[in-house]
């Protein structure tokens, strides 16, 4: 079955989870089902939650994943929504893939593209919420925090300033022209800015915390999860909470001695550093090259 999507660290991810137990693999990013497939394929005594938000995607994997259908269940939501209803479930894998789809970024009509013609950038189309709310309506001070914080250009008051000038912008092709106005020189360019409207269009950061926050309520003994991440700041959140997870010892910096009993600790990280794409997977996937896995252990639950 073609895919409009190649999954990516696919091996990798498959290879994170050798140690998996029998029982639930939640895939909160199902997608066009190519990790999922994969997991279902090399692992027989698990079965698989898929988990997205978008209606195309989902009908894709439910056809790409009919002939493991007596192992596969769907839940068409918001990843961080979904977890809340599985509680009590024997969850032994949870993996999040925390990107935008080749098929979303690369199909004109969803509003990713530079030259689209139309201002969308929403993962879920039965939200109201798009890139023309916040490229035509948010305030200088809000359209500066976004671009400061999730592009990390430090041209963002500039660019917010072209952006409130040109207004009302009515398409992706427009907002493109301007920031070229504004001295992006070329795609490379826009690509962060871009990015930090769709992150906040999809409120993308705060979902990625919700669902380590989840995933922890739900984690057993021996449940291990995965997050790929394609951007410093979600990488960095990743990192940072698996840290937290694995420490012994959670006293303050200023305490003397330890007074939490140093037995503190969720579980172990199965990846010192991030996982990264091969320069032979970057080749065949360009989109790759941004792409980190982390993977985390529970041991506690």
């Amino acid at each position: 079955m073609d895919t409009p999507h190649i999954p990516v660290l696919l091996n990798e991810t498959v290879n994170l989870f050798k140690d998996i137990k029998e029982g639930y693999f939640v895939d909160c990013t199902l997608g066009f089902g190519g990790h999922s497939e994969a997991m279902l394929e090399r692992y027989p005594h698990i079965k698989l939650i898929g988990i997205d938000q978008d209606k195309d995607a989902m009908e894709f994997a439910k056809k790409r994943l009919a002939k493991y259908s007596d192992r596969v269940e769907f839940i068409n939501k918001r990843a961080s929504d979904a977890l809340k209803e599985l509680k009590g479930l024997n969850i032994t894998g949870i993996l999040a893939d925390i990107g935008v789809s080749s098929f979303q970024l690369d199909n004109p009509e969803r509003g990713f593209t530079f030259d689209s013609d139309t201002l969308d950038m929403r993962m879920n189309k039965d939200q109201d919420f798009s890139a023309k709310d916040v490229v035509n309506f948010y305030s200088r001070e809000d359209l500066e925090r976004i671009l400061k914080e999730y592009s990390e250009d430090r041209r963002y008051k500039k660019i917010a300033d072209f952006i409130i000038k040109n207004r009302p912008i009515t398409s992706n092709r427009e907002l493109s022209e301007v920031l070229m106005k504004a001295g992006l020189k070329d795609k490379k360019q826009l690509a962060p800015i871009f990015q930090a409207i769709r992150i906040e269009v999809n409120n993308e950061l705060n979902e990625l915390e919700n669902i380590l926050n989840e995933s922890e309520k739900l984690a057993k003994n021996g449940t291990i999860l995965g997050i790929i991440t394609f951007h410093s700041l979600e990488d960095r959140i990743v990192k940072n909470r698996f840290k937290e997870w694995a420490k012994k010892c959670i006293c303050p910096p200023e305490a003397i001695r330890c007074e939490c009993g140093n037995n503190n600790q969720k579980g172990i990280i199965l990846t010192k550093k991030p996982i990264t794409a091969t320069k032979e997977e970057i080749q065949k996937n360009p989109r790759s090259r941004s792409a980190k896995l982390r993977g985390f252990m529970f041991t506690k639950g």
